[in-house]
């Protein structure tokens, strides 16, 4: 230890009184302090434990005593019998998924200097074996290590260089820490990893580690670090992570793929959607799970996407592809007592509009865009969009009715509804849903940002709602008023190739096909569907449910 006994002991004696219930309780120090690391910044760490089947928290207390930061946790004996059984337990079975606080906690305790009680210190120290202990943490490291230089294989197979020696580097860490606790060094905490080697001594293993504990220490470009790294890795006990043709395949991650027209999306968790551009889409559409990365890439630049690798690398960044190391499942990388590693979350998409008829707006060709709105709530909106224009063209068919027998008010009431009919579009393509009532739906445009389109919509909007219809000529000028405000508002939100749902069985058929794939993501979501009817479009897999088969 870096401070005597003599100064803890009255350290211990001026903290204990800040704690309450600690009579008869064991105290030992762990920690670096206890190591014989430490430096005069680190904490003073006493656990406390009592000789008791109690439930105590696990939560430290934190105080300041004799201007050192002291840390204070308890345990109690079966607490502490537990945690080695979990680990033991764990260590038999799979110990790569050995929690890393649990593992953390032992180790702390095991190599602890008592304080108080050292009778019962040594009774809870004894169930678990130092050297059954060593060979889990020796294991546990090792198989960060495999994980680490695996995806980094993988990395680099996609063109991702710099990512690569990145995780190299992770791996070469995590092999010398397996390495150093086959040695007795099984302290987790990887910031006094210089300090456990020194303590090792001189070993031709650590130098060549100190030599490339970095790439930009080694010196060497991005591809030959990864290759020394992966070397030093096995040399250093890691086995299973030998690079080699075949090894590396495509797997699935538990997305779904939805595609309404040409556009591609991706659901992950059901709950994140992502648009794909079309050379991204193309990328996506070629993979095959279980299919080796050099046979995806082959089959990619057979699709029409070559050199396809970086947008592979995003898609398993983003976690909606895996790789998996053949006969030996799914490669998990992780970087132990660090931030917690998963997929990554691209910032929202700023495109706008967010939802189109055919599809969420991309923002170019190799976009894997994050569309900003829940996958519910962006499916919702979707079905709206498609649904509003189904009822701008209902509406148009009642107006030209209308006129053409002379029904003036019924014309005037089927112009407004063709009017916010439009308007529930344009607050369904920004994801507004649910949308407000259609008497405010003029007003609530407000919600939507400035820009060119949306400032004409606004300005054509509050005129129409005013137009008057009481003779024929007046009748026509708003029908050709209405139907330039709809061409404006479907130009705006990609609906501008929307068909004519009510002027021939064709252009019924086209509208159900634009809305089928929409309804069928929507249920999959159990999103709200527009109409009670469109339940039974999808029952009849987008066929209308009466026509008779061809």
């Amino acid at each position: 230890m870096i401070l005597s006994e003599e100064y803890l002991q009255n350290l211990l004696d001026k903290t204990l009184p800040q704690i309450r219930s600690t009579d008869g309780c064991a105290v030992v120090l762990e920690g670096s302090i206890a190591e014989g690391f430490g430096n005069s910044s680190s904490d003073i760490d006493f656990l406390l434990i009592a000789d008791n089947d109690a439930e105590l928290p696990t939560m430290p207390s934190l105080l300041f005593v004799d201007g050192r930061r002291v840390e204070v946790r308890t345990r109690s004996v079966r607490q502490i019998a537990e945690q080695f059984a979990a680990v033991t337990t764990a260590a038999a079975d799979r110990p790569g998924a050995l929690a890393e606080d649990l593992l953390n906690r032992c180790q702390r305790l095991l190599r602890s200097f008592p304080l108080r009680e050292p009778e019962l210190v040594a009774k809870v120290k004894e169930l678990m074996s130092s050297d059954d202990f060593r060979t889990t943490v020796r294991e546990w490291w090792a198989h960060a290590a495999r994980q680490s230089i695996r995806y980094a294989l993988a990395l680099r197979q996609l063109g991702q260089e710099q990512e690569a020696a990145a995780w190299t580097e992770a791996g070469l860490l995590q092999a010398v820490k397996s390495w150093a606790a086959d040695r007795g060094e099984t302290y987790l905490e990887p910031k006094w990893l210089p300090e456990q080697l020194r303590r090792i001594g001189d070993h031709p293993s650590a130098a060549r580690y100190l030599t490339l504990a970095s790439p930009s220490a080694s010196g060497l470009g991005a591809d030959a670090y990864v290759t020394e790294g992966v070397r030093l890795a096995a040399d250093l006990g890691v086995t299973g992570a030998a690079p080699g043709a075949g090894r590396i395949t495509v797997a699935g991650a538990g997305v779904t793929t939805w595609q309404t027209g040409e556009r591609v999306h991706v659901v992950r968790g059901r709950q994140d959607v992502f648009v794909l551009g079309d050379r991204a889409a193309l990328a996506w559409r070629s993979l095959v799970f279980g299919r080796t990365l050099e046979q995806t890439l082959a089959a990619a630049d057979a699709a029409g996407a070559p050199q396809a690798g970086p947008l592979i690398a995003r898609f398993l960044r983003f976690g909606l592809v895996r790789v998996a190391w053949r006969g030996d499942g799914p490669i998990v990388p992780g970087l132990p007592l660090a931030a917690p590693s998963g997929d990554v979350t691209p910032p929202p998409s700023t495109a706008r509009p967010i939802v189109g008829v055919g599809g969420a707006t991309a923002g170019g060709a190799e976009a894997i865009d994050l569309v900003p709105v829940p996958a519910r709530r962006f499916s919702a909106a979707a079905m709206t969009l498609v649904w509003s224009n189904v009822l701008v063209e209902n509406a148009r068919e009642d107006l030209v009715g209308a006129l053409g027998r002379g029904q003036w008010s019924v014309a005037r009431l089927s112009a407004l509804r063709m009017l916010r009919f439009a308007l529930r579009g344009v607050l369904s393509s920004y994801a507004v849903n649910p949308l407000p009532p259609d008497s405010e739906v003029v007003r609530r445009l407000s919600l939507l940002p400035a820009g060119a389109d949306l400032d004409d919509i606004r300005a054509q909007a509050e005129h129409l709602e005013t137009l008057t219809i009481a003779s024929g000529p007046q009748g026509e000028a708003a029908l050709a008023a209405l139907d330039g405000f709809v061409a404006l508002v479907r130009g705006a939100t990609g609906a501008d190739r929307f068909p004519s749902s009510f002027d021939s069985s064709d252009g019924w058929r086209q509208t159900l096909e634009a809305g089928y794939d929409w309804l069928r993501l929507g249920a999959h979501l159990n999103a709200d569907l527009p109409i009670d009817e469109a339940g039974d479009l999808l029952s009849s897999g987008g066929a209308q449910p009466h026509a008779a088969s061809a």
